[in-house]
């Protein structure tokens, strides 16, 4: 039944992106945000919370015999997979929830609203809410949720709609293409060459397509930066990336 329904939401989804593309076959960017990256243990570890909050953020679920929906899928699935979408949205709650400590079921009404508005069923894995005219109904959207100031996704300054500080951390660590989510910076430092794009590797961290773990292996087996560099076609630079995200990955 689960996956009758999954397959069910995603031809809906296709039929609406026909649609707003007035007929043409949907893009290879917009494919990939469907595509399933990571089992919810996986994706806890790389996001760095835990397993049972990122379920509740996917799921929602019953406390106090009181039922919760989903803060990132539009209905609770049952599927215990993420997409890439899904991942990225994910990456922005948990942006929020531990600079901000942002209520949850407003943060659920905003993300409906730009859902509706937007016509997708991720809206923040999309660039238009962030950039220019997209900032306007972003503002909308959290006004109508009932967002206090300090949780707000934008603000007024000088007249202008900017990005608040987690906001723009948040956009500043996804790569985008096409107004899409194309890759993510899971290393917290923005000079880091470390990045996961789902179609390399298979969204692993890695560099210039290596994955970091496999650096890390060989210089616990005693290789130097120089030799990994060489082997890898790497720069030496890169090596000390790839094992610094891989130590800051294990201590947190």
């Amino acid at each position: 039944m689960v996956t009758y329904l999954l397959a069910i939401s995603q031809c809906h989804y296709w039929l609406l992106r026909l649609s707003m593309k007035g007929g043409q076959m949907p893009d290879s960017n917009i494919a990939v945000l469907d595509r399933e990256m990571f089992t919810e243990a996986a994706a806890a570890r790389f996001l760095q919370i835990s397993p049972s909050t990122l379920h509740w953020w996917l799921e929602g679920g019953v406390r106090r015999g009181r039922t919760y929906r989903p803060v990132v899928r539009p209905e609770p699935t049952g599927n215990r997979n993420v997409t890439w979408a899904e991942f990225v949205e994910l990456g922005l709650i948990r942006q929020y929830r531990s600079t901000h400590s942002v209520p949850l079921p407003e943060l659920r009404v905003a993300i409906d609203i730009l859902r509706e508005e937007l016509g997708v069923p991720y809206p923040l894995a999309h660039a238009r809410p962030f950039i220019g005219e997209g900032r306007k109904l972003l503002n909308s959207a959290q006004e109508q949720a009932g967002l206090a100031p300090e949780y707000c996704l934008v603000a007024v300054a000088s007249g202008q709609l900017v990005l608040t500080p987690s906001t723009s951390a948040f956009f500043d660590r996804v790569e985008w293409s096409d107004d899409y989510a194309v890759a993510w910076k899971p290393h917290n430092d923005p000079a880091s060459p470390v990045r996961m794009n789902p179609r390399q590797r298979f969204g692993l961290p890695s560099v210039a397509g290596i994955k970091t773990l496999t650096i890390w292996e060989h210089v616990q087996a005693g290789e130097s930066d120089e030799e990994l560099a060489d082997a890898f076609g790497l720069s030496e630079q890169d090596v000390t990336w790839a094992v610094a995200y891989e130590m800051s990955a294990r201590t947190a």
